[in-house]
Formats: C-alpha cells, structure tokens, sequence
C-alpha cells in the first residue's frame, strides 16, 4: 500500500511558474515509476508526465514538453513537477501517481494516486 499526497498547487498569472510536490508513504518508494496526471471539471484524467525507476528516464506530453519538468528524490520519498510558463490550459486538478511498471500515458495501469492538487492559470 502506497499513500501519495500532493501539494503546491494555487492560482497564478499566465506565464507564472509553480513546483508540486507528492510525497509518498507506506511503502518504500524507489522501485516505482511515478507520473503527474490532470484532469478539467468534466474531463478524464490526461497524462502530463512521467519518471522512471532510477529518474534517468523522462517523459513528457507534447503539450507540456519544454515547459514542465519532472524529477523525483527517493531519499525523501517525493516526485516534483516543476511548471514553468503556464497557460490557462493548464488549469486542472494535478493528480501523482504510483505503479511497477513501465512508464505509461495510460491512466488505469498505475496503482495509486493521491487526491489532487489544484492549479489554476489566470489569463
């Protein structure tokens, strides 16, 4: 059992930048691949990026590609994303979650998620 629980989300000014944080808990943390997915109020889930095993290996959704980064530190049990030149698309309710498996954009082959952060991007 995995508990995930994020924080860092707020309201900023398009072109702001915000650093979400999801800590991990209950289980050791370094031998799953961990991702950020978003979801807009009446949207599905929609994957914005993931990390693999080791944090050598990255993977970003073309929409946030060069303005996103991912990056975990196991010593602590936490994944970042760090968002950088934000849009009002953005906007969204940032979910972490946790798996053994491969790095995947699909939703429902991860294992655990945490409840959700908000962010929200002003025009």
């Amino acid at each position: 059992q995995v508990q995930l629980v994020e924080s860092g989300g707020g309201l900023v000014q398009a072109g702001g930048s915000l650093r979400l944080s999801c800590a991990a808990s209950g289980r050791t943390f370094s031998s799953y691949v961990m991702a950020w997915f978003r979801q807009a109020p009446g949207k599905g889930r929609e994957f914005v990026a993931a990390i693999n095993w080791s944090g050598i290996s990255t993977y970003y959704a073309d929409s946030v590609k060069g303005r996103f980064t991912i990056s975990r530190d196991n010593a602590k049990n936490t994944v970042y994303l760090q968002m950088n030149s934000l849009k009002p698309e953005d906007t969204a309710v940032y979910s972490c979650t946790a798996g053994k498996i491969y790095p995947t954009v699909v939703a429902g082959l991860y294992d655990y998620w945490g409840q959700g952060t908000q962010v929200t991007v002003s025009s």
